[in-house]
């Protein structure tokens, strides 16, 4: 009968230090899984709802189990919550996060500036924006250390830019990251310089135009379909098939409506054409906000809010144009944060969007509107259930339940709490750890030779190891050691690049090779940063030189 003692050794050894191949103790046993278990939590399952002291088992990148006397497998990695609280990773209803914004045609001139080519003209909607995403950019590693797994991104453009798809916020591939395709139309009512249509009215004319032109070449080809007998081939137009599933309302269109003129632009639209409508990114909808209930549009508010205004000092001094203009100021800013109370107390339902919204900035707004009197409990729903329902996920997103995709976050203390930070973000099974990244470039290059102790850190514990680097005429070369196994990795790819360093190295698990990158930043005779294992996740790494 196998060890226990063994067993947890492997377990934690393996996650703990990343670095090398298994301990000699434990080398008969089975490569690490991907099933996790984590106990002692207090688990939010969904807003208004609490277990205490719960289990959450993650197996294969879904929930397996939840609540209290939750059996483990003998296999699980245990990530020990005590005191810690688990929710349902949150998602961000619209957003460009990862997506290159350089997938429109180049702005030639064209010679008929009064009928330009669509794609001159901000007219691409059948393009699809997972052609165009980068799933490893900065942006979504930035977007899910704040807790964020899903969001549904959009191509850049103007008018229309194209299809919307609803992702995960990890992985390498567009096609490894996707939930559903095509989930919106996504429109921005505004024209492109120098063609046609370049105003307002003209791409609201256009609009109705394209719409019009779709629905009457949608019904010729039914009929074509149904007996073409005298009747002439019909052309394929794949900016007009765009339109199809929105005439047939098994899709809506997703306006970027931050301003009222926007938002009353994609009403006047819906009401035109009978759309079904979600406006996205919603900034100033408090002047409005009878209109927008009795619209029936979708809602998704930013998460961006304008700057609080600092306090002066002699503000008596100022004079009374000055005072009233302030003031205009300040109550501008006081109804944009109050905007989320003010529409859940009209009975408006919404969710968020991080489109506009510096990552950073997304709790600290968050609590600015609760003590603006936005309820935690439907905070929390506009980042969970409510755009799961929106983007009709709710059977695989937004809670934690048996068989929803493993998206969770681990907190050290009630989310909403001033203090409590995210410890840990797991996207459909991957684990996160989320701590300090490694800081900018400040363009002079780092000293890195020599011999570097470092640490990391897992949910299963501390490991710690032996960094070496060689630099022999500007080439630089080195070995990755651990002090469980004590044998030396080769390290790859090795690129100092001013006070940044990043190399990759694999280990043995089990018989399998696993590729581990790391990305550190050197100050002097410290480092910190992350390594990241595969399917394992990614954990934090600090380090010092050793003396000479």
């Amino acid at each position: 009968m196998r060890s226990m003692l063994a067993y947890s050794f492997r377990i934690c050894f393996v996650l703990a230090a990343l670095v090398a191949a298994l301990p000699a103790s434990a080398q008969d046993l089975a490569p690490v899984s991907d099933t996790y278990a984590i106990t002692g939590a207090t688990i939010v399952p969904a807003p208004g709802q609490k277990i205490e002291n719960g289990t959450v088992l993650v197996q294969n990148g879904l929930i397996t189990g939840v609540g209290k006397n939750i059996s483990i497998p003998a296999d699980a990695i245990i990530i020990k919550a005590d005191s810690m609280f688990v929710y349902a990773g949150f998602i961000d209803g619209y957003s460009h996060v990862g997506v290159n914004p350089d997938n429109s045609e180049k702005k030639e001139k064209v010679k008929y500036p009064g009928n330009p080519p669509p794609g001159r003209a901000g007219i691409t909607p059948q393009a699809d924006v997972r052609d165009f995403i980068n799933p490893t950019d900065a942006s979504i590693a930035a977007l899910r250390a704040q807790g964020f797994t899903v969001s549904q991104i959009v191509p850049h453009g103007n008018m229309l830019p194209g299809q919307a798809a609803v992702v995960l916020l990890k992985g390498e591939k567009a096609d490894q990251v996707t939930i559903s395709g095509n989930t919106a139309l996504y429109s921005e009512l505004s024209g492109t310089p120098g063609v046609y249509p370049s105003t307002i009215m003209g791409v609201m004319a256009k609009w109705r135009e394209l719409y019009r032109q779709a629905a009457q070449t949608k019904n010729y080809q039914a009929l074509y379909a149904s007996n073409p007998t005298g009747l002439e081939r019909p052309e394929t137009d794949r900016t007009l098939e765009a339109f199809y599933p929105v005439i047939d309302r098994r899709q809506s269109v997703l306006f970027k409506s931050e301003k009222v003129l926007e938002i009353q632009h994609a009403l006047t639209l819906k009401t035109d054409l009978g759309l079904q409508v979600i406006l996205g990114d919603l900034k100033e909808g408090w002047p409005i906000i009878n209109k927008i209930k009795n619209s029936g549009a979708k809602v998704l508010l930013s998460l961006d809010l304008p700057a609080e205004m600092k306090k002066e000092d002699n503000a008596e001094k100022k004079s009374d144009e000055r005072k009233a203009l302030d003031k205009r100021k300040a109550d501008a800013i006081a109804s944009s944060t109050s905007q989320a109370a003010q529409f859940a107390k009209a009975g408006i339902v919404f969710g968020f969007s991080a489109n506009t919204v510096k990552p950073a900035d997304v709790r600290p707004n968050l609590m600015r509107m609760i003590a603006s009197g936005l309820s935690e409990e439907t905070a929390l729903a506009a980042l969970t259930t409510t755009p799961a329902q929106m983007l009709g996920l709710s059977n695989r997103l937004g809670t934690v339940e048996n068989g929803k995709i493993a998206n969770l976050i681990i907190s050290d203390a009630p989310y909403f709490n001033k203090k409590s930070k995210i410890k840990y973000v797991l996207v459909e099974g991957t684990l996160f750890s989320v701590e300090d990244r490694p800081k900018a470039d400040t363009g002079k290059k780092a000293d890195v030779k020599g011999s570097w102790s470092y640490q990391t850190e897992t949910p299963q514990g501390k490991g710690d190891g032996k960094l070496v680097i060689k630099n022999e005429n500007g080439n630089y070369s080195g070995t990755i050691t651990n002090s469980f196994s004590g044998k030396e990795t080769e390290v790859k790819d090795l690129v100092v690049s001013g006070n940044n360093m990043s190399f990759n190295y694999t280990i043995d698990v089990g018989g399998n090779s696993l590729k581990v990158d790391v990305a550190v930043t050197i100050s002097g005779d410290t480092l910190e940063g992350s390594m990241t294992a595969g399917q394992y996740g990614t954990f934090p790494l600090n380090g010092t030189r050793d003396p000479k």
